[in-house]
């Protein structure tokens, strides 16, 4: 995920949450509420995972637009905050259909700026297969915001040790750079992950994937998200991967991306309009203590 610089004020959440995951990536979901405010500290150490609650991030549900479209804002577990997550939309998803505040009938969401479709296909013992309608999704320098001095003469973009990459940059609602290798080697995606993801030629950041095709059309990816660092499976960052493998000459369609924690299934049209869908499990309910709400960093206190 992508750091969005913003000037809003942090919201005051709940102290009730819910936990769940897509493929090991996972979040927590609260509800805007009075009893602790999500700054960057706070929600770094509500998202730690030994002193806290532990999380990927934290997606926090606003009160209903005047037309009724659920508000979204969402938070990395760095305090940052950031465009959107497509596991992070089919967690919450996820959290309104156990609650019974949706259906399996598709619903409307606002994250980023955006209004984003949804479905929940159905929910077994825990487990809900949800989709997420991305919207049409954006190829080259210009839609990551990658500052065209950063490339070589030729285009390319440079690696830390000098090498050329070859690299896809994808907007699918915030920014990717899709590594294409023929070999998916971790410690690679160490070195080359935290560097591409805090380039300075990108303002903003970007989240980075180590991908292959292989003769299948299936794609393998290791991912890098900004703000996180290695995750099991990245929602947006599948949407990255199966849209530059398109770009590269793949057959639209269904795209299975293989991650370290499965598989996620990205459908591209010829125009790049993408579908990611995948199971999301639930963890837990559970509520902060008021010892430890009291614990947390508030600016509003200092």
């Amino acid at each position: 995920m992508a750091v969005r610089r913003t000037t809003r004020s942090r919201p005051r959440l709940g102290a009730s949450f819910y936990k769940a995951h897509g493929l090991g990536n996972d979040y927590l979901v609260f509800e805007e509420g009075d009893a602790w405010t999500a700054s960057a500290a706070a929600v770094a150490r509500v998202c730690h995972r030994w002193e806290g609650a532990g999380g990927d991030g934290i997606v926090v549900l606003g009160a209903p637009a005047a037309d009724g479209v659920v508000r979204l804002r969402m938070f990395n577990p760095d305090g940052s905050e950031f465009e959107r997550s497509g596991n992070g939309l089919r967690i919450l998803a996820s959290y309104l259909r156990r609650a019974g505040r949706v259906t399996d009938t598709p619903f409307l969401v606002e994250v980023g700026g955006d209004r984003v479709g949804m479905t929940v296909h159905g929910r077994s013992g825990g487990v809900c297969d949800v989709s997420v309608d991305m919207g049409r999704a954006r190829i080259g320098a210009e839609a990551v915001g990658l500052d065209p001095a950063a490339l070589d003469p030729d285009g390319t973009l440079v690696g830390p040790l000098g090498e050329p990459l070859d690299v896809v940059p994808v907007s699918v609602g915030n920014p990717h750079l899709v590594v294409w290798s023929e070999k998916l080697d971790p410690d690679r995606m160490a070195v080359v992950g935290p560097y591409l993801a805090t380039h300075a030629g990108l303002p903003l950041g970007a989240n980075v994937q180590l991908a292959s095709l292989a003769s299948d059309g299936r794609c393998r990816a290791l991912i890098w998200e900004r703000g996180v660092g290695p995750t099991t499976a990245s929602g947006t960052s599948a949407c990255a991967v199966a849209v530059a493998a398109v770009h590269r000459g793949r057959d639209p369609g269904a795209v299975p991306v293989d991650m370290e924690g499965g598989t996620l299934h990205v459908s591209v049209s010829p125009q790049r309009d993408v579908v990611l869908r995948g199971p999301v499990e639930e963890v837990m309910e559970g509520t902060l203590t008021p010892a430890f709400v009291k614990a947390l960093p508030d600016p509003a206190a200092a």
